[in-house]
């Protein structure tokens, strides 16, 4: 019998994560823990461990270095920046991800992040909390904007979509060339797209290439009216340059769901000083119907591996 621990919740209720285990009775033996950074208690949680399950928590190669039995890596997320994938490849371990469970929900934030930045309503609430109006904050609608999508994967066609059905005209800049892209697409150079673009949307992987890529040096190609809205990872901007330029009136404002730490954030992050933003912590991926979905992908890539294949592959 397998054993598999899983080292933080998948969001999803008791019953239907029973559901899911039940269906591998007298194959696996399951054990769930609380979410830790703590090395050593990780160390201790998945020393016997076949498998494991996480979901955004870092798992350092330390911690993989140190389990004599792991053969696979679960991971109830897209990305996989936070796994130890060196120390996963030096021991020959499989790790999958669970790509695809958030393209909708995360695509659908985007939108409610730009009309949210260009309706004025994080200050418009305030107002009328205070007793306020409207006066000064009269905002603008998407239609006709130019909203340049930076990371055309899923997720970057699927806010493509939902973009193009307000009536916005679409630039995307990708790694690769899409001929099949639709035609209302326009596929630019990172620089072009930042100089044309009302919204300017960060879908993209971090990665090499893309640790840092929104520096002071980038921001300051965008127009002073622009909005940038952070979906990805924290460190594909540099946070201390974005909350600069915000302060500087270099772009007119930013929407943030991801940092480089993890929320809670310290009180001295400078995004929070930072004016005209809205900040949301890290909520993009997660909807009643993406965790089930993100279960659903998740059990189904335990029970390849345990039949001695691979769904959703990373290595």
């Amino acid at each position: 019998m397998k054993k598999v621990v899983i080292l933080e919740s998948l969001g999803i209720p008791e019953e239907e994560l029973e559901k899911y285990e039940k269906a591998f009775e007298n194959e696996v033996e399951f054990a769930e823990y609380e979410k830790t950074t703590d090395v050593d208690i990780l160390k201790e949680e998945t020393k016997d461990a076949d498998a494991m399950i996480i979901a955004n928590m870092p798992m350092p190669d330390e911690v993989i270095e140190a389990c004599d039995r792991l053969q696979f890596i679960n991971v109830a997320f897209t990305g996989v920046d936070h796994v130890g994938l060196k120390a996963a490849k030096e021991k020959g371990i499989k790790v999958s991800n669970a790509s695809g469970y958030s393209n909708e929900a995360v695509a659908e934030l985007a939108v409610g992040m730009a009309i949210g930045m260009l309706r004025n309503i994080p200050q418009v609430q305030e107002r009328v909390r205070s007793g306020g109006t409207k006066d000064g904050l009269v905002g603008s609608e998407l239609r006709n904007k130019t909203v340049g999508i930076v990371g055309y994967g899923k997720i970057g066609s699927r806010s493509g979509e939902l973009f193009h059905a307000f009536g916005c005209k679409i630039l995307a800049c990708s790694r690769t060339m899409h001929p099949e892209y639709p035609n209302y697409v326009k596929q630019v150079s990172l620089d072009d797209l930042l100089k044309e673009s009302d919204i300017v949307i960060l879908h993209c992987p971090l990665n090499d290439s893309t640790r840092g890529l929104i520096d002071y040096e980038k921001l300051c190609l965008m127009k002073k009216t622009a909005i940038l809205i952070n979906l990805a990872r924290g460190p594909v901007t540099n946070e201390n340059d974005l909350a600069c330029a915000l302060s500087e009136g270099i772009i007119a404002g930013a929407a943030i769901d991801v940092y480089t730490k993890e929320p809670p954030l310290p009180a001295d992050t400078q995004m929070l000083k930072a004016p005209n933003t809205l900040l949301t912590p890290h909520i993009a991926f997660a909807t009643k119907e993406s965790m089930s979905l993100r279960a659903e992908i998740v059990f189904d890539n335990l029970r390849a591996w345990l039949d001695g294949g691979q769904l959703n592959k990373v290595i």
